[in-house]
Protein backbone atom coordinates (compact mmCIF):
# COMPACT_ATOMS: atom_id res chain seq x y z
CA UNK A 1 0.00 0.00 0.00
CA UNK A 2 1.22 3.36 -1.05
CA UNK A 3 2.24 6.05 1.30
CA UNK A 4 0.44 10.00 1.30
CA UNK A 5 1.07 13.28 2.25
CA UNK A 6 -1.74 14.67 3.93
CA UNK A 7 -2.24 17.83 6.12
CA UNK A 8 -4.59 17.86 9.44
CA UNK A 9 -7.10 20.32 9.84
CA UNK A 10 -8.62 19.27 12.96
CA UNK A 11 -7.31 17.43 15.52
CA UNK A 12 -8.92 14.34 17.05
CA UNK A 13 -11.46 15.65 20.61
CA UNK A 14 -12.14 19.40 18.96
CA UNK A 15 -15.11 20.94 18.04
CA UNK A 16 -13.30 23.44 16.02
CA UNK A 17 -13.94 22.99 12.64
CA UNK A 18 -10.35 24.52 10.95
CA UNK A 19 -9.72 24.87 7.20
CA UNK A 20 -6.64 25.28 5.03
CA UNK A 21 -7.25 28.44 2.78
CA UNK A 22 -5.41 26.70 0.21
CA UNK A 23 -3.72 29.77 -1.75
CA UNK A 24 -2.26 31.32 1.33
CA UNK A 25 -1.64 28.40 3.40
CA UNK A 26 -2.87 29.71 6.46
CA UNK A 27 -5.61 27.95 9.13
CA UNK A 28 -9.00 29.48 9.66
CA UNK A 29 -11.49 28.81 11.55
CA UNK A 30 -14.94 27.79 10.12
CA UNK A 31 -17.23 27.27 12.68
CA UNK A 32 -17.69 25.20 15.84
CA UNK A 33 -20.05 22.53 15.50
CA UNK A 34 -23.47 23.47 16.49
CA UNK A 35 -23.50 19.79 17.88
CA UNK A 36 -21.80 19.00 21.55
CA UNK A 37 -20.09 16.21 19.77
CA UNK A 38 -15.73 16.36 19.09
CA UNK A 39 -13.99 14.87 15.91
CA UNK A 40 -13.30 11.25 16.83
CA UNK A 41 -9.76 11.04 14.91
CA UNK A 42 -7.61 13.58 13.36
CA UNK A 43 -9.30 15.43 10.34
CA UNK A 44 -7.57 16.82 7.23
CA UNK A 45 -7.08 16.32 3.38
CA UNK A 46 -4.63 14.38 0.97
CA UNK A 47 -2.21 17.00 -0.54
CA UNK A 48 -1.88 17.13 -4.52
CA UNK A 49 -5.52 16.00 -4.71
CA UNK A 50 -8.97 17.39 -5.96
CA UNK A 51 -12.15 14.96 -4.79
CA UNK A 52 -15.79 15.05 -6.02
CA UNK A 53 -16.73 17.88 -4.00
CA UNK A 54 -14.50 20.28 -5.29
CA UNK A 55 -12.01 20.31 -2.01
CA UNK A 56 -9.25 18.05 -1.39
CA UNK A 57 -10.10 14.54 -0.03
CA UNK A 58 -10.78 14.16 3.25
CA UNK A 59 -8.85 11.68 5.59
CA UNK A 60 -9.34 10.37 8.88
CA UNK A 61 -5.98 10.13 10.24
CA UNK A 62 -5.84 6.94 13.37
CA UNK A 63 -3.32 8.66 15.94
CA UNK A 64 -2.68 7.91 19.48
CA UNK A 65 -2.41 11.45 20.19
CA UNK A 66 -3.88 14.50 18.44
CA UNK A 67 -1.54 16.79 16.20
CA UNK A 68 -2.31 20.37 15.69
CA UNK A 69 -3.47 22.07 12.41
CA UNK A 70 -1.52 22.47 9.74
CA UNK A 71 0.88 19.84 10.38
CA UNK A 72 1.92 17.14 7.48
CA UNK A 73 2.48 13.78 7.92
CA UNK A 74 2.56 10.71 5.97
CA UNK A 75 -0.48 8.00 5.98
CA UNK A 76 -1.12 4.98 4.31
CA UNK A 77 -4.89 4.50 3.90
CA UNK A 78 -6.67 1.58 4.88
CA UNK A 79 -10.49 2.56 4.17
CA UNK A 80 -12.75 5.13 3.63
CA UNK A 81 -16.48 5.98 5.21
CA UNK A 82 -18.82 6.44 2.22
CA UNK A 83 -21.09 9.54 2.47
CA UNK A 84 -22.90 12.50 0.74
CA UNK A 85 -24.00 15.64 2.41
CA UNK A 86 -25.91 18.47 1.35
CA UNK A 87 -22.66 19.47 -1.01
CA UNK A 88 -22.12 16.29 -2.96
CA UNK A 89 -20.17 12.46 -2.32
CA UNK A 90 -17.76 13.58 0.34
CA UNK A 91 -16.06 9.41 0.91
CA UNK A 92 -13.42 10.38 4.14
CA UNK A 93 -10.54 7.77 3.84
CA UNK A 94 -9.10 6.11 6.84
CA UNK A 95 -5.51 6.31 6.98
CA UNK A 96 -2.89 5.47 9.64
CA UNK A 97 0.76 6.55 10.07
CA UNK A 98 2.94 4.90 7.35
CA UNK A 99 5.94 4.12 9.38
CA UNK A 100 4.37 3.53 12.77
CA UNK A 101 4.45 0.29 13.96
CA UNK A 102 2.22 0.39 16.47
CA UNK A 103 -0.53 0.92 13.41
CA UNK A 104 1.68 -1.43 11.37
CA UNK A 105 -1.30 -4.32 12.18
CA UNK A 106 -4.13 -2.18 10.68
CA UNK A 107 -4.42 -2.92 7.18
CA UNK A 108 -7.67 -2.76 6.01
CA UNK A 109 -11.03 -0.96 7.46
CA UNK A 110 -12.12 -4.51 9.38
CA UNK A 111 -8.90 -4.20 11.20
CA UNK A 112 -9.88 -1.06 12.74
CA UNK A 113 -11.86 -1.99 16.07
CA UNK A 114 -15.43 -2.02 15.66
CA UNK A 115 -16.63 0.61 18.50
CA UNK A 116 -13.82 3.00 16.69
CA UNK A 117 -15.72 2.66 12.90
CA UNK A 118 -18.91 2.99 14.85
CA UNK A 119 -18.28 6.56 16.90
CA UNK A 120 -16.58 7.82 13.32
CA UNK A 121 -19.85 6.41 11.68
CA UNK A 122 -22.12 8.09 14.50
CA UNK A 123 -19.79 11.13 14.64
CA UNK A 124 -20.27 11.91 10.10
CA UNK A 125 -24.25 10.76 10.68
CA UNK A 126 -24.92 13.45 13.42
CA UNK A 127 -22.29 16.42 13.37
CA UNK A 128 -24.52 18.96 11.67
CA UNK A 129 -27.90 17.92 13.08
CA UNK A 130 -28.54 20.98 14.53
CA UNK A 131 -27.18 23.32 11.52
CA UNK A 132 -29.88 24.67 9.62
CA UNK A 133 -30.21 23.37 5.75
CA UNK A 134 -27.44 20.95 6.15
CA UNK A 135 -27.78 17.03 5.87
CA UNK A 136 -25.93 13.68 5.92
CA UNK A 137 -26.35 10.25 4.47
CA UNK A 138 -23.99 7.65 5.47
CA UNK A 139 -23.54 5.11 2.85
CA UNK A 140 -21.15 2.66 4.43
CA UNK A 141 -17.67 1.42 4.62
CA UNK A 142 -15.14 0.54 1.67
CA UNK A 143 -12.01 -1.40 2.02
CA UNK A 144 -7.89 -0.48 1.67
CA UNK A 145 -8.19 -0.70 -1.99
CA UNK A 146 -11.00 1.58 -2.48
CA UNK A 147 -9.32 4.19 -0.48
CA UNK A 148 -6.37 3.92 -2.34
CA UNK A 149 -8.09 4.28 -5.56
CA UNK A 150 -9.78 7.23 -4.56
CA UNK A 151 -6.82 8.65 -3.30
CA UNK A 152 -5.40 8.03 -6.87
CA UNK A 153 -8.44 9.56 -8.66
CA UNK A 154 -7.96 12.91 -6.66
CA UNK A 155 -4.01 13.21 -7.84
CA UNK A 156 -5.35 12.87 -11.31
CA UNK A 157 -8.56 14.91 -11.24
CA UNK A 158 -6.39 17.87 -9.71
CA UNK A 159 -3.52 17.11 -12.76
CA UNK A 160 -6.37 16.71 -15.64
CA UNK A 161 -7.81 19.89 -14.34
CA UNK A 162 -4.31 22.00 -14.54
CA UNK A 163 -4.43 23.21 -11.00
Amino acid sequence: MAAYDAVIEIPKGSRNKYEVDHETGRVYLDRVLFTGFVYPTDYGFFENTLGLDGDPVDVLVLLDYPLFPGVGVKVRPVGVFNMTDDGGSDAKVIAVPAKDPRWEHIQDVTDVPEHLRKEIEHFFEHYKDLEPGKWVKTEGWGDAAEAEAIVEAGIKKLADEGH
